[in-house]
C-alpha cells in the first residue's frame, strides 16, 4: 500500500466564503500515482470546512446565509466563547455543521464523485492562510 500527503494552503479574502477544491484534489490524485484507494480532505482549523455539494449557481450563497441565520456573527456577545477575547464563536458552530472532512474513493486513478459533486473549502473565520490536508491511501 502507498501513501501520499500533501497540504494546500487557502486563503479566503473575506472572513465568510467557499472555494471549490476539486481540482486541487483531482492533482495530487495524480501526483500520487494511486489507482485504487481513498483521499481524505479535511480543513486543519476550527473554523473552517471540507465538504462535498454541487457547484450550482447560487448554492453556495445560499450556504452561508443559512449559516448566518442559523448562527450570527453579531451580536458577539452573545457567544460564551466569545468572552475570551475572540470574535469567531460563530464560526466554531458554522464549522461543526458543515463538517470538518471529506473521505472520497478512488477507482482507475479517478476520483469516484457522484454527478455534479465537487468538493469545497468552507471558510468562517477568514483573512488570513490556512491549510487542507490530503492524505491519499491505496495501490
Amino acid at each position: 500500500m502507498k501513501s501520499f500527503r500533501k497540504e494546500l494552503w487557502i486563503e479566503i479574502p473575506s472572513r465568510v466564503g467557499f472555494l471549490n477544491i476539486t481540482e486541487q484534489i483531482v492533482q495530487c490524485v495524480d501526483e500520487s500515482q494511486i489507482k485504487e484507494g481513498f483521499v481524505l480532505v479535511n480543513a486543519k482549523h476550527i473554523t473552517a470546512s471540507v465538504f462535498i455539494n454541487g457547484d450550482e449557481r447560487g448554492l453556495l450563497q445560499d450556504f452561508a446565509l443559512w449559516l448566518e441565520r442559523l448562527a450570527p456573527h453579531e451580536p458577539i456577545t452573545q457567544y460564551r466563547h466569545n468572552e475570551t477575547g475572540g470574535t469567531n464563536g460563530d464560526a466554531h458552530l458554522k464549522r461543526q455543521v458543515m463538517g470538518r472532512e471529506v473521505m472520497v474513493a478512488i477507482t482507475n486513478g479517478i476520483l469516484d464523485l457522484g454527478p455534479y459533486e465537487q468538493i469545497f473549502y468552507g471558510e468562517f473565520d477568514g483573512l488570513r492562510e490556512k491549510r487542507v490536508l490530503v492524505k491519499i491511501i491505496g495501490e
